[in-house]
């Protein structure tokens, strides 16, 4: 007897629930999606073999440019917002509730204490015109001096989230009596662990750092 022969038919595949997930999915990402805050600065780090990654929470960052210029910046907005007001409180800023939130949703900030009032009042725009002009952070080699007012925002920082890991951001060109005074006050508050941003290079061939990197391979 002749083979029966089974027509052969074209399988059709609805797209729509694909599509629909897909825009669901693009929609999710771009709500979700919280974008990093422009840096006040531009600076270039000294380069290292360290691959060693920086978090993505829980970060203290300090930023010192080429001319000496402190910035300072915590990630977590609702710390930054408990931070900011503990220490409106203790300095009377007179902060009011617009530039509380303006501290809270910003990035670094390079000005003393008396200039941030009217540095949170002013425009984005402003605010980065002022950042190529602003003295940067008060700094001192004691943290007991009152001048000091960069251990004062280490010391809020670290009250409001004391899980945070400190990373210093310095130029290549700054001057090394500008980190010496920032290790000072870290020392005065008893910190002894931190970390120095760099721009990763290769390791070099020979040495000891090359043979166990090539070794774990």
């Amino acid at each position: 007897m002749p083979k029966v022969k089974i027509p052969r038919k074209s399988t059709v595949v609805d797209m729509t629930a694909m599509c629909d997930v897909a825009f669901l999915l693009l929609t999710f990402f771009m709500l979700a999606t919280k974008f990093k805050p422009d840096e006040p600065v531009v600076v270039k780090t000294p380069s290292s073999i360290s691959d060693i990654p920086q978090p993505d929470a829980n970060v203290m960052l300090i930023t010192v440019d080429e001319n000496g210029r402190l910035f300072f910046s915590i990630d977590n907005q609702s710390k930054r917002e408990e931070m900011i007001n503990s220490i409106n409180a203790s300095r009377g800023l007179d902060l009011t509730p617009e530039e509380i939130t303006k501290f809270k949703y910003g990035s670094s900030v390079g000005v003393p204490f008396n200039e941030l009032k009217s540095y949170l009042a002013a425009t984005p725009g402003q605010q980065k015109q002022m950042d190529k002009t602003v003295a940067g952070i008060p700094l001192d080699s004691s943290s007991a001096n009152t001048a000091n007012e960069f251990a004062v925002w280490v010391n809020e920082a670290r009250y409001v989230n004391p899980n945070l890991r400190i990373f210093i951001k310095a130029d290549s060109k700054t001057a090394y009596p500008v980190i010496k005074n920032i290790l000072s006050t870290f020392a005065g508050l008893s910190i002894y662990r931190f970390n120095l941003l760099t721009d990763l290079e290769a390791i070099p061939q020979g040495t000891a750092a090359y043979e166990s990197s090539t070794a774990k391979k």
